[in-house]
């Protein structure tokens, strides 16, 4: 692009800060649509750059097309995937079985990593909807605080939510970067349970001890659930395993000679919308047409699911927009100079950059769109290793769950379904997606210390 050599620096500057800060102002002051404040302040900097008006549009396609094409299909068929298993009773047969398992003592444990697995291919939402009952349970049945049962779940679904592949959070980041998702998943497992383990079972317990917070009354008297209804713990395991699985192996393919007989077949495999089209495939009949759904009923769960994915779409798309403006424009070279220059390191630069977002605006996946969208404008990020590029998808996911308060949905989702004041849920809840964000962040720092 001959017309990115031209523009001044200065100049550029001034555009991406203009570009920026109306594109916060639009979503902050004035409540605007993410899509289109990203789309505004996108259009904005390339204007104010200097930019011919055909590489603006030119911008704009590509963003759209090229982010959209990456993980379009991914997010349907996360979607469909995460609503099988949702109407199955799959997400309440993980949860009851690993508490069985755990014991009273250890539930805790329990709905922290359930909460993490059922958030990978299930909404936050909806999984704290279908899960939180079982937690209330427990509370009621120990005599407990809820927060002791309810803060490790919360944990374990945040983790879930914006650390590992098929959530479209780190799917999104991954492709914007172009990383193997393979990577990205064994990164996002190894800083999420470091991240559960701190922000759930231990701070939850802190909680616990500290407000005695009584289950709600609507659920005071609320039924437990019919176990014979449900399906097997091992069947669930064993579809949610089937992506993850297939998309590891075709990662390992690739560096482990002994596999190089294989390695067409598991690379085909292991694309990720292969992976997920079968997982989806062998959910529709085990959890399907066998507990009842004919497939007609099924096509109305999988039908609906898609409803919220349009929205996910169209703001990714705009963070792509985003993205190469900064990139066409050459504002992304700026930037990786400035980054240079100062010597911080990338997976630093991307948590603080999400952290920020996602302070001001609150919004976990505008926050992982914009930080992966300045990220990937860097020259140079191309030449890093895949496991780099993984512990940076992970930091972007860390800064984009830190501080959740007044301007996050999920803020008040959990005060009115826990019944806490704002104060307590700032004091539990704000400090619990912080210690989940922070710690990722952590330990995807001292890894890429070591790639």
């Amino acid at each position: 692009m001959n017309e990115m050599i031209t523009l001044n620096p200065t100049r550029l500057i001034i555009a991406a800060l203009i570009g920026l800060a109306l594109l916060l102002v639009l979503i902050i002051k004035f409540k605007i649509h993410a899509m289109i404040s990203i789309l505004i302040g996108a259009i904005t900097i390339g204007i104010v750059a200097g930019m011919p008006f055909t590489e603006i549009v030119k911008a704009v396609n590509d963003g759209i097309s090229n982010t959209l094409k990456g993980i379009a299909l991914l997010v349907g068929l996360g979607s469909m995937f995460g609503a099988i298993l949702e109407a199955s009773g799959g997400a309440q047969t993980l949860a009851v079985t690993m508490v069985k398992k755990f014991g009273d003592k250890k539930a805790a444990w329990a709905l922290g990593l359930t909460g993490l697995v059922i958030a990978m291919p299930v909404f936050f939402d909806a999984g704290l909807i279908i899960l939180i009952p079982l937690a209330f349970s427990l509370a009621k049945r120990t005599k407990k605080s809820s927060l002791f049962y309810v803060i490790p779940l919360l944990a374990g679904l945040a983790v879930g939510h914006a650390f590992i592949p098929p959530t479209p959070g780190p799917v999104l980041v991954a492709t914007m970067l172009n990383v193997d998702l393979g990577w990205v998943i064994l990164i996002g497992i190894a800083c999420g349970t470091c991240a559960m383990i701190v922000a759930g079972p231990v701070w939850g317990s802190i909680c616990g001890r500290k407000y005695m917070i009584p289950v709600p009354e609507h659920v005071a008297n609320q039924e437990d659930f019919d176990e014979s209804k449900l399906p097997k713990f091992g069947t669930i395991v064993l579809i949610i395993m089937i992506p993850l699985l297939l998309i590891i192996l075709k990662s390992f393919a690739g560096v482990i000679p002994a596999m190089e007989p294989l390695a067409p077949i598991l690379t085909f495999l292991g694309e990720p919308f292969v992976a997920l089209l079968i997982a989806t495939v062998v959910a529709m009949f085990v959890l399907g047409t066998k507990h009842g759904y004919n497939l007609e009923q099924l096509e109305k769960i999988m039908t609906k699911s898609l409803e919220p994915t349009g929205l996910i779409l169209l703001v990714t798309a705009c963070g792509g927009v985003l993205r190469y403006m900064l990139q066409y424009s050459g504002l992304g070279e700026l930037i990786g100079n400035a980054v240079s220059s100062v010597n911080l390191p990338i997976v630093l630069v991307a948590f603080i950059v999400a952290a920020l977002v996602r302070i001001c605006v609150g919004s976990a996946t505008v926050a992982m769109t914009m930080a992966a969208g300045i990220i990937a404008a860097m020259p140079g990020i191309a030449g890093l290793s895949p496991l780099y590029l993984a512990c940076t998808v992970a930091a972007v996911a860390g800064g984009s769950t830190v501080c959740s308060h007044f301007n996050d949905s999920g803020f008040w989702l959990v005060k009115s379904l826990v019944g806490l004041d704002e104060k307590t849920n700032l004091k539990t809840w704000t400090v619990m997606e912080t210690l989940v964000g922070f710690t990722g962040f952590a330990v995807a720092f001292v890894i890429s210390l070591f790639v």
